[in-house]
Protein backbone atom coordinates (compact mmCIF):
# COMPACT_ATOMS: atom_id res chain seq x y z
CA UNK A 1 0.00 0.00 0.00
CA UNK A 2 2.75 2.63 0.92
CA UNK A 3 4.16 1.76 -2.45
CA UNK A 4 0.93 2.41 -4.20
CA UNK A 5 0.85 5.86 -2.28
CA UNK A 6 4.17 6.47 -3.60
CA UNK A 7 2.78 6.08 -7.23
CA UNK A 8 -0.31 8.38 -6.76
CA UNK A 9 1.82 11.07 -4.96
CA UNK A 10 5.17 11.12 -6.59
CA UNK A 11 5.56 14.36 -9.65
CA UNK A 12 4.63 13.38 -12.79
CA UNK A 13 6.91 13.70 -15.72
CA UNK A 14 5.79 15.78 -18.62
CA UNK A 15 5.39 15.01 -22.05
CA UNK A 16 8.57 16.41 -23.10
CA UNK A 17 10.02 14.52 -20.24
CA UNK A 18 8.67 11.33 -21.62
CA UNK A 19 9.42 12.14 -25.31
CA UNK A 20 6.08 12.67 -26.35
CA UNK A 21 4.68 14.37 -28.95
CA UNK A 22 0.92 14.89 -28.48
CA UNK A 23 -1.39 15.19 -30.80
CA UNK A 24 -2.61 18.44 -32.75
CA UNK A 25 -6.45 18.77 -31.99
CA UNK A 26 -7.93 22.25 -33.16
CA UNK A 27 -11.08 21.84 -31.80
CA UNK A 28 -9.32 20.94 -28.29
CA UNK A 29 -10.65 22.82 -24.99
CA UNK A 30 -8.74 23.99 -22.56
CA UNK A 31 -5.94 21.29 -21.32
CA UNK A 32 -6.72 21.85 -17.81
CA UNK A 33 -6.55 18.37 -15.63
CA UNK A 34 -7.33 18.33 -11.60
CA UNK A 35 -6.78 14.94 -11.22
CA UNK A 36 -4.07 12.99 -9.75
CA UNK A 37 -3.41 9.62 -12.11
CA UNK A 38 -1.85 10.13 -15.51
CA UNK A 39 -1.02 7.50 -18.03
CA UNK A 40 1.92 8.40 -20.79
CA UNK A 41 2.00 6.26 -23.52
CA UNK A 42 5.31 7.31 -25.76
CA UNK A 43 5.80 6.33 -29.07
CA UNK A 44 7.33 2.44 -28.88
CA UNK A 45 3.96 1.76 -26.86
CA UNK A 46 5.64 1.84 -23.71
CA UNK A 47 2.76 2.54 -20.78
CA UNK A 48 4.06 4.96 -17.80
CA UNK A 49 1.65 5.21 -14.89
CA UNK A 50 2.51 8.98 -13.13
CA UNK A 51 6.06 8.66 -14.71
CA UNK A 52 6.97 5.07 -14.44
CA UNK A 53 7.01 2.22 -16.33
CA UNK A 54 4.58 0.15 -16.35
CA UNK A 55 3.47 -3.62 -17.85
CA UNK A 56 -0.43 -3.93 -18.96
CA UNK A 57 -0.77 -6.39 -15.78
CA UNK A 58 0.57 -3.80 -13.62
CA UNK A 59 -1.52 -0.85 -14.85
CA UNK A 60 -4.45 -2.78 -14.83
CA UNK A 61 -3.63 -3.68 -10.64
CA UNK A 62 -2.66 0.23 -10.41
CA UNK A 63 -6.10 1.08 -11.68
CA UNK A 64 -7.92 -1.10 -9.23
CA UNK A 65 -5.87 0.15 -6.31
CA UNK A 66 -6.90 4.07 -7.34
CA UNK A 67 -10.51 3.11 -7.87
CA UNK A 68 -10.43 1.52 -4.16
CA UNK A 69 -9.48 4.68 -2.93
CA UNK A 70 -11.76 6.85 -4.89
CA UNK A 71 -14.07 5.83 -7.62
CA UNK A 72 -14.39 9.16 -9.12
CA UNK A 73 -10.42 10.17 -9.79
CA UNK A 74 -9.90 11.34 -12.63
CA UNK A 75 -7.17 10.08 -15.11
CA UNK A 76 -5.34 11.88 -18.20
CA UNK A 77 -4.19 10.05 -20.57
CA UNK A 78 -0.99 11.66 -22.64
CA UNK A 79 -0.49 9.38 -25.65
CA UNK A 80 2.25 10.09 -28.17
CA UNK A 81 0.81 11.30 -31.76
CA UNK A 82 2.23 7.74 -33.38
CA UNK A 83 1.15 5.75 -30.69
CA UNK A 84 -0.68 2.68 -32.32
CA UNK A 85 -4.80 2.66 -31.61
CA UNK A 86 -3.79 -0.81 -30.09
CA UNK A 87 -1.99 0.88 -27.01
CA UNK A 88 -4.22 3.58 -26.84
CA UNK A 89 -7.41 1.22 -26.59
CA UNK A 90 -5.92 -0.81 -23.85
CA UNK A 91 -5.82 2.30 -21.49
CA UNK A 92 -9.05 3.39 -22.31
CA UNK A 93 -10.22 -0.24 -21.82
CA UNK A 94 -8.24 -0.66 -18.87
CA UNK A 95 -9.78 2.40 -16.87
CA UNK A 96 -13.40 1.64 -18.05
CA UNK A 97 -13.16 -1.86 -16.79
CA UNK A 98 -11.57 -0.90 -13.27
CA UNK A 99 -14.31 1.70 -13.17
CA UNK A 100 -12.80 4.82 -13.76
CA UNK A 101 -14.69 6.00 -15.94
CA UNK A 102 -13.66 9.98 -16.06
CA UNK A 103 -10.53 10.19 -17.80
CA UNK A 104 -9.61 12.13 -20.91
CA UNK A 105 -7.04 12.48 -23.72
CA UNK A 106 -4.23 15.49 -23.60
CA UNK A 107 -3.22 17.05 -27.01
CA UNK A 108 -1.71 19.99 -27.76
Amino acid sequence: MIVFFAFVTMQFRTAATLNLTLPKVDTAGKNEFKGNVTIGIDKDGTIYFNGQAATETELTALLQQVKRLDKDTAVLIKADESTRLKELAFVMDACRKTGLNKFSLQSR
